[in-house]
């Protein structure tokens, strides 16, 4: 995969830069504007931090009412637009152009409206992930999608990417737990789309907006769906003395229809990195991990248990370790969920975000450390087994540029092997500037072609979050 190129900024916008700024400035309230360097300089790059770009302004509304002025405005203006939520993107999703002017929601923060009775909450689209089941825990409910940077990560952004996490196997990811958005289109008008009932009339235009990286509209308020939390649920390590006897397991036990609640993936170096971090208990005799955790009364986990430790055996399980308290679970999934912030102390590293069929587990998994291999490179390997969708950290120097080429080619030939495999290029990551010049392994130009057509209905100028999603040359 060669160097990730930006498109030329335009010229005439960046000479209007003044203009413009004062044109925001009269449509936000103080402070609604950055403008000076230093300041926009946080406003760069997201999690993929090896690129970066410094925008021509940033706002930061905190409203719909101020969305929809700033839109209006840039969209007369013929300016592009960068669509930010907390900007944790692992796929480049959130830098921006020189010529473009970031839209952040983060200010936008509240929880608007909690409904018990029918299980529904509304929000704005800055409310981080985890703030969504903290606000509803005192009754004993929960938000179902939780991806690892759920203490940070926003709603706006998880719809954008439709982010799963480790409990998305058996609750589903965004898309399954999203019921309406409000979107400000890109002239700045304001539809509703869904709602709080389970269905709503006409098109399922919410279908398209989750998922579209921020290129349909900018979500500002979002209705989603709160679910009891389970009676119990215990966490439990499997230790097996290869990736590929744990990846077998796990394609036997969704094999045999069985449906925990989670299953994570961790090969041995990452068990050392998170272990090293957070002092679980994971085992470091083994070189692979699931971390399976099943829910509901005593009598069903004893049950749902006794399937899947069979199956483990089956396959060659050497330690079964299960959590006796409530620490021990948080502490087991501390471990999993500082996975990506834990390998940050050892080492750069990229992610990778392909999926595959389970029954594909075993192949990928040896095939990947071999590709990796051939880079001169070293993996750790965590991610979500349940649904196949893998998160292989490729690390390297970000100093070395020659380093960083080996690391991208060797993710693009991880994600080409998972597309042969039956899989895609992405689950929950997004396409972003990353997969961006793959998509023509994925897809066909008249596929393309279809997908820009849709995207084109909604922005004809091409303003919202340009150059990402679909390769630069497609739509010549």
């Amino acid at each position: 995969m060669s160097e990730i190129a930006f498109p030329a900024p335009d010229r005439k916008i960046l000479a209007r830069r003044d203009e413009i700024i004062a044109g925001l400035r009269r449509v936000l309230p103080e402070g609604g504007v950055i403008e000076k360097l230093d300041e926009r300089r946080a406003f760069e790059t997201d999690a993929l931090t090896a690129y970066r770009q410094v925008p021509l302004a940033v706002v930061l509304p905190r409203s719909t009412e101020e969305v929809s002025a700033v839109m209006a405005y840039l969209h007369a203006q013929g300016v592009p637009v960068t669509p930010r939520g907390a900007g944790t993107s692992l796929s480049g999703g959130a830098i921006p152009q020189e010529d473009s002017v970031v839209v952040c929601v983060a200010k936008m923060s509240r929880v608007l409206e909690v409904d018990f009775a029918n299980r529904v909450a509304r929000v704005e689209a800055g409310v981080t992930n985890l703030a969504i089941s903290a606000a509803v825990a005192h009754e004993g409910f929960f938000y179902a999608p939780d991806p690892s940077s759920q203490l940070a990560c926003s709603i706006g952004g998880n719809i954008g990417m439709n982010s799963g996490g480790a409990h998305c196997l058996k609750y589903g990811v965004t898309t399954n737990n999203l019921l309406g958005v409000r979107l400000v289109l890109v002239d700045g008008t304001i539809v509703d789309l869904g709602g709080a009932a389970l269905d709503a009339p006409g098109y399922d235009l919410l279908a398209l907006v989750c998922g579209a990286e921020g290129q349909l509209g900018i979500v500002t308020e979002a209705t989603v769906r709160i679910l009891r939390s389970a009676e119990g649920a215990r966490p439990v390590l499997f230790g097996f003395p290869s990736s590929e006897a744990a990846g077998a397991a796990v394609a036997a036990i969704i094999g045999d229809g069985i449906i925990p609640v989670a299953m994570e993936f961790m090969d041995a170096p990452a068990i050392r990195i998170c272990e090293d971090f957070a002092h679980a208990g994971y085992p470091l005799d083994v070189e692979a991990m699931l971390i399976i955790e099943v829910e509901g009364s005593e009598a069903e986990m004893e049950a749902e248990l006794g399937k899947i430790i069979a199956i483990a055996e089956r396959h060659g399980v050497t330690v079964i370790k299960e959590s006796k308290s409530a620490m021990e679970t948080a502490l087991i999934w501390k471990g999993r969920k500082s996975a990506f912030g834990a390998t940050g102390r050892v080492a750069d590293y990229i992610c990778m975000d392909g999926t595959v069929p389970t029954g594909q587990l075993p192949h990928v998994l040896r095939r990947t450390s071999e590709i990796v291999a051939s880079h001169g490179l070293r993996v750790a390997n965590v991610f979500h087994a349940g649904d196949g969708n893998m998160h292989p950290l490729i690390l390297y120097n970000v100093n070395d540029p020659q380093e960083q080429r080996k690391a991208e080619e060797a993710g693009a030939d991880i994600l080409k092997l998972c597309v042969e495999a039956g899989g895609c290029l992405t689950g929950e990551h997004g396409v972003g500037i990353e997969k961006r010049d793959l998509m023509g392994c994925q897809f066909s130009k008249a596929d393309l072609d279809q997908q820009m057509r849709v995207r084109q209905a909604f922005d004809p100028a091409w303003l919202l979050n340009p150059a990402k999603v679909f390769p630069l040359d497609a739509r010549s």
